[in-house]
């Protein structure tokens, strides 16, 4: 009896969650059925009326099921327009389009496999239109004869223009009766009117000023005429700000958004002002008459504050497309607003006059980009022996053109700028071929003089030009042999005539004040192979020069020498989450024989290398004085100890000691703002026969020292118009160091201690 009850029960269980169910699903049809026919807004504003759809229409139409009452259509599915999941039966699959796709530019849509936003108006329209233009035309019995539509009016059902409410509803005279055998429900819609549908145009947002170009009527309700491309206008939207003209984040005439003239001509402004302040401690002689009168130490005091205020303002004007296109043409203009503060501790450091004092303000006004480019055409048409497959008529198929550029430029003759990195007269031809794979450079420098101070370029006549010609060519291949690895080769050529010249603090640079002073010439020719990029995870850099030529009679030497040196230089690096380690090596050669008629310490042209620690490397960073010659063991800078009077306005040195850099190096991101740096380099001179025949000491050691450094990158609004950097760097000298900078005298108050070397700076870049 009590397995019998048992029994009954059970069914009885089972017979009330059937009836459950069936109610679930029951209230579920029903609330299908009263959301049939929705209202789709496909514009967030409505602009373009509404759009009725009928689910259980769609529903006969595209539904797989055989045994539905309303048969599917061949190769079509529920998942057409419910894909959120892989299981059908799941009833999540069945959710509103809303759910995911929202209001334009809403941050929580989807994107498409090329990064398209999938807001709702984009997904309805893919959905409709792709479908509804894919059906046949149909014959005048077909029951789906009123699926094709091709016009935007067709769909959208428009408001009277002038009236208030929506139109009355009409019904549908190609609706299928409703006792259609397939059952079929007629959607209810809203009758076209035959009058004009006015669609109203956003304002553009920004200092755009109004469209220079007519606009012609609308002529019908399926299209609105847009002429002018660049004012389309945006809605109102969190994303896209309206503003004042002098606001950087908004569209506007000063920054390229839109055209000043007609439809082609733009105008760039940017503003920028940089402060850079620097503390150091560096080794200087005691000059006569000294600031301390009855000391007899042979090294002053080194202490130095130095303060540079920048302003530069770039005016570029430029003929084309903006960013879809290569320009036409370019003019630009770059001035520079320079004052600069160095304060001393020891006189004839900031002039030969000693009346002058231990300190010097500054100013002046250079000229760092005051040129014009033009883009000669395709560069197949140009070098014809470029020409490849799908080059009709010398066109490019991949839009490689070739620019001519003249005037004073910027330039960076490889990745790091071991050989010539500057702002000088010249002209360039440059280009790409090949889909951009390779890209070329062909450069001729006349170079300016330089304002010693400011270290910008003298305003341009006939006495200041330093009658120095260069000319580098070189050539670019991405990809070689790794994706994301470029490599490079390259030709420089350095003719630096006779001269005499004296720097705006009345030191004599040309020629250097050591050894034979006499005017001579440099020609020197470097023949070089670099490369710039990732082999997989591994992060790589690296250079090989190596410079040929003659020194007419090197002031070292007191001859003739002929140039036979050689520059190497290797950087690798590994990203691990938000950490960079990095470490590096750089060695220049030196000269064993510095009597001999052969040159073999290795110098550049003008050079301002990223490596090795740049700024964060008190070696790399500071001008360190050759004691009681008229040079300097290294140049700001510069990674070289090449003995020359200035790097900006002396002569090249092929006559040096030489050097081997170690460097090890760490960058964290410690938050998406800040940057954190770590740097550490040990150095030591690769010869020191130079500087024994200097100082007339025999014995030197090669040991530099141990140079490291801390520093920062802030960023405050996570972009590039306004950024703060400063550090702390410090040279801790080695026993070579030490036989260089140190007295060869005895008795009280003589000699050096040889104090910690360090510098502490400071910069901080508004950007408009």
């Amino acid at each position: 009896m009590k397995l019998k009850l048992t029994i009954v029960a059970f069914y009885a269980l089972i017979l009330l969650s059937m009836a459950l169910w069936s109610a679930r699903s029951l209230a579920f049809s029903d609330e299908a059925m009263q959301s049939e026919r929705v209202s789709l807004r496909f514009d967030v504003t409505g602009r373009r009326g509404l759009v009725l759809f009928d689910h259980k229409k769609h529903e006969a139409l595209i539904n797989p099921d055989a045994s539905f009452r309303h048969k599917a259509r061949e190769g079509l599915a529920c998942t057409g327009c419910h894909h959120t999941v892989t299981e059908v039966t799941n009833l999540q699959q069945f959710q509103k389009c809303s759910a995911c796709h929202k209001d334009l530019a809403n941050p929580a849509n989807p994107d498409d496999a090329e990064g398209y936003d999938l807001n709702s108006r984009e997904v309805f329209h893919r959905l409709c239109i792709s479908c509804h233009r894919a059906q046949p035309q149909p014959a005048s019995n077909d029951r789906f004869q009123n699926v094709r539509f091709d016009k935007c009016g067709q769909c959208h059902i428009l408001e009277r223009k002038g009236e208030e409410g929506p139109l009355p509803e009409a019904k549908d005279q190609h609706a299928p009766p409703q006792d259609s055998p397939d059952g079929l429900l007629a959607p209810k819609i809203r009758a076209a009117t035959s009058e004009i549908f006015q669609v109203p145009l956003d304002d553009p947002i920004g200092f755009a000023g109004s469209s220079r170009i007519k606009q012609p009527d609308q002529t019908t309700g399926n299209f609105a005429p847009v002429t002018d491309r660049w004012r389309v206008g945006f809605p109102d939207h969190p994303r896209f700000k309206n503003g004042q003209w002098y606001n950087p984040y908004n569209q506007n005439l000063l920054k390229g958004d839109y055209p000043v003239l007609g439809q082609h001509n733009f105008l760039i402004v940017t503003l920028e002002s940089e402060t850079f302040v620097n503390a150091r401690r560096i080794p200087v002689g005691s000059n006569s008459p000294t600031q301390r009168p009855n000391s007899d130490d042979f090294f002053g005091r080194g202490g130095q504050i130095f303060a540079r205020q920048n302003f530069v303002a770039s005016i570029e004007y430029f003929h084309g497309d903006t960013s879809f296109k290569p320009i036409d043409y370019r003019f630009r203009f770059t001035p520079n607003f320079n004052i600069n503060y160095l304060n001393t501790q020891e006189n004839v450091l900031v002039n030969i006059d000693p009346r002058r004092g231990a300190n010097r303000l500054d100013g002046y006004v250079g000229f760092q980009e005051l040129f014009g480019e033009y883009r000669i055409g395709d560069t197949t048409r140009i070098f014809p022996f470029l020409r490849g497959e799908g080059s009709k008529d010398g066109k490019s198929p991949f839009y490689d053109v070739t620019f001519a550029r003249v005037g004073i430029q910027q330039f960076n003759s490889d990745f790091r700028g071991f050989i010539f990195n500057d702002f000088n007269l010249g002209a360039r031809l440059f280009g790409q071929a090949k889909n951009n794979r390779y890209n070329f450079n062909a450069a001729y420098f006349y170079m300016l003089e330089k304002d010693t101070n400011s270290e910008l370029n003298t305003r341009v006549n006939l006495g200041e030009f330093r009658d120095q010609t260069v000319v580098i060519a070189n050539l670019y291949r991405q990809d070689t042999k790794y994706k994301g690895y470029t490599t490079q080769f390259s030709f420089h050529y350095n003719n630096d005539r006779p001269s005499r010249h004296f720097d705006e603090n009345d030191f004599p640079v040309r020629p250097a004040l050591i050894g034979i002073a006499r005017p001579h010439g440099i020609k020197s020719f470097y023949l070089g192979f670099a490369g710039d990029g990732h082999i997989n995870r591994l992060n790589i850099n690296h250079a090989f020069y190596q410079v040929l030529g003659h020194d007419t009679i090197n002031p070292i030497a007191g001859r003739r020498v002929d140039i036979n040196a050689q520059m190497a230089a290797a950087e690798l690096s590994v990203d691990r989450d938000w950490i960079r380690f990095k470490g590096s090596f750089f060695f220049a050669s030196g000269d064993k024989k510095p009597s001999d008629g052969t040159g073999t310490g290795f110098d550049s042209i003008l050079d301002f290398p990223e490596f090795a620690g740049g700024p964060n490397s008190f070696f790399v960073s500071q001008g360190i004085p050759l004691v009681q010659t008229g040079v300097l063991l290294t140049n700001p800078g510069s990674l070289l100890p090449n003995l020359r009077s200035s790097k900006i306005e002396g002569q090249s040195n092929f006559v040096n000691p030489g050097i081997l850099i170690y460097n090890a190096g760490i960058e964290a991101e410690l938050t998406p703002k800040l940057r954190g740096i770590l740097n550490l380099n040990y150095l030591h001179f690769h010869r020191t026969e130079t500087l024994e025949k200097i100082y007339g000491q025999a014995g030197l050691r090669r040991d530099i020292g141990l140079d490291y450094g801390v520093g920062f990158l802030y960023r405050p609004h996570l972009n590039e118009n306004i950024i703060i950097l400063g550090g702390f760097n410090s040279l801790l000298p080695g026993t070579g160091f030490k036989d260089i900078y140190s007295a060869n005298c005895s008795g009280v108050g003589c000699g050096f201690d040889t104090k910690t070397l360090f510098s502490a700076y400071v910069k901080v870049k508004f950007t408009y």
